[in-house]
């Protein structure tokens, strides 16, 4: 007779077996019965609708929304198409957020289909379906993209109720500054008469200093016979200037959010105090933080550290050869690796003591500080040489978020944007707080990007006179909270008012994160 083990190690067989060929969305149909309820019992597989199932890590904690989250668009891509064949799109206005590069998991995705019945489906984690029953436009608006059926750019663009252009500017304005040409619009514009939009779309062109491309769409409607209006849906001026040669809807979004939540962070933060006369006794103050700094970083990111395990691995007593334990060998090399990047980080804070740019210092030694931080963990094996390379080669996911960081090719795009950002930014305060933020959610590496983003916020405070500033592990939920506001809903007053209410306390002397030494 089969053991437990035995008999869970079939199921398992079977659920790779799914998962081997591309399957998310487990349909119950897919696992027999004495499978399916040995893989639920034992964590391995999550009811996400009756009869329906994805896979989760069997560790996952209860109230753990990571394997919901990196699963989502898949579930819902098969799920919809098992339910609805070719018979559905998602609506325009989440069709444009996709094509804008916000991929962010929604509260609901809503379904257009012959077949809707105007009711919701709730999902795990307060996530839901509506799927209304609607008419689909012109096949040839459709396109398929992370496996869900969506309108096309133009066509969502077109078909977006107005009030997207004041709810979702950041997204309108990437999602419209993807259009090459006015005749990608005009086609659909002229077949369905749509003088009003073409109005409305002319005057958002203009706003976007896209001038040419709104008079054609106003000539050749005119010219078709239609009246037209233009006025502007935007709230504001655009804060940028478009380069009509930009294509990446990344680097737009990502100069929109920039200008749009700067404005915030001086808002709220401390006046910069300006670089000590005395950089002797600021550096040994830096010093005199690392253990702290150390212990608080590493734990947030749940490596197992003691103020006695940072001290041995800083004083290279660490022997890493005689610990067979694999754990804490890990914890170790991460912590040898934190200490050996944060001497590299402090050479670069030397620079810009000198009068250096912080963003070209930063741009040219970010790397340095990342290959520092895991040089031990390739020394002794636990990772391979090809993991510092630098930039990541695949998509990665947050725990917890809803947010998905830009693809592998977009992140070559939009860090020398970053870099760009911090070399001609005036306010230490936005270089800190938007640097971290910004830097994260990209997420440029495979591992290690918390880290990094704290390097580089800490930095940036330092290029203005600011203490080096602890975020307290005690203060992780707010922390990882506050980011994730910033992430999935463009809010960073959150996070802003988090890293000033640090600040202020370093500056007063009385720092929230526990002193350890």
């Amino acid at each position: 007779m089969a053991t437990p083990g035995e008999k869970l190690a079939e199921s398992l067989e079977q659920l790779k077996e799914l998962q081997d060929s591309g399957v998310v969305a487990i349909k119950a149909s897919g696992l027999t019965r004495v499978h399916r309820e040995r893989l639920i019992n034992n964590g391995f597989i999550k009811e996400v609708i009756k009869g329906w199932y994805i896979s989760a890590p069997h560790k996952e904690t209860q109230g753990d929304s990571t394997s919901w989250f990196t699963s989502f668009w898949e579930f819902c891509s098969q799920y919809l198409e098992d339910r609805y064949g070719e018979d559905y799109c998602i609506s325009a206005e989440q069709s444009l957020m996709l094509h804008s590069g916000n991929n962010a998991v929604p509260s609901q995705l809503i379904i257009r289909s012959t077949k809707g019945n105007n009711s919701a489906t709730q999902l795990l984690f307060d996530t839901s379906l509506f799927v209304m029953k609607s008419p689909l436009p012109n096949v040839a608006e459709i396109e398929v993209n992370m496996g869900i059926r969506m309108v096309s750019l133009a066509s969502s663009i077109i078909h977006s109720t107005p009030s997207i252009f004041t709810r979702q500017s950041i997204d309108s304005r990437a999602a419209l500054m993807m259009i090459k040409d006015s005749s990608e619009l005009l086609s659909i514009l002229l077949d369905g008469g749509h003088s009003t939009i073409a109005g409305r779309l002319a005057g958002a062109y203009r706003n976007l200093g896209q001038d040419k491309i709104a008079d054609e769409i106003l000539k050749t409607m005119r010219t078709a016979g239609y009246t037209i209006r233009e006025f502007d849906p935007f709230e504001e001026p655009s804060p940028i200037d478009f380069s009509p040669r930009e294509r990446s809807p990344y680097v737009n979004r990502i100069k929109l959010m920039w200008l749009k939540m700067r404005k915030i962070v001086i808002e709220i933060f401390p006046k910069a105090p300006g670089i000590p006369d005395d950089i002797n006794t600021y550096m040994e103050k830096i010093d005199e933080i690392y253990v702290t700094d150390a212990y608080h970083s590493l734990s947030i990111e749940k490596y197992r550290v003691s103020p006695e395990m940072i001290e041995r691995v800083r004083s290279g007593s660490w022997d890493s050869e005689k610990n067979e334990d694999d754990l804490k060998q890990k914890d170790a090399m991460a912590a040898r690796g934190y200490w050996l990047a944060f001497n590299t980080v402090k050479t670069s804070i030397n620079r810009i003591f000198g009068e250096e740019n912080a963003g070209i210092v930063t741009d040219e030694e970010h790397g340095d500080w990342y290959r520092e931080l895991f040089a031990p963990s390739v020394a002794t094996g636990i990772l391979k040489p090809s993991d510092l390379a630098g930039y990541r080669n695949a998509q990665v996911y947050i725990g917890q978020s809803k947010h998905t960081p830009i693809n592998k090719d977009g992140v070559r795009d939009v860090m020398p944007l970053l870099f760009g950002l911090l070399e001609n930014e005036k306010e230490a305060c936005v270089r800190a707080v938007l640097g971290h933020f910004i830097f994260v959610y990209i997420h440029p590496y495979m591992d290690g990007n918390g880290r990094m983003g704290r390097f580089l916020m800490n930095t940036m405070l330092i290029s203005g006179g600011y203490p080096w500033t602890v975020i307290p592990l005690e203060e992780r939920d707010r922390y990882m909270n506050s980011l994730e506001k910033a992430s999935a809903e463009n809010d960073i007053r959150p996070f802003a008012e988090f890293v000033a209410y640090l600040v202020e306390a370093s500056l007063k002397g009385e720092p929230i994160a526990k002193e350890v030494s």
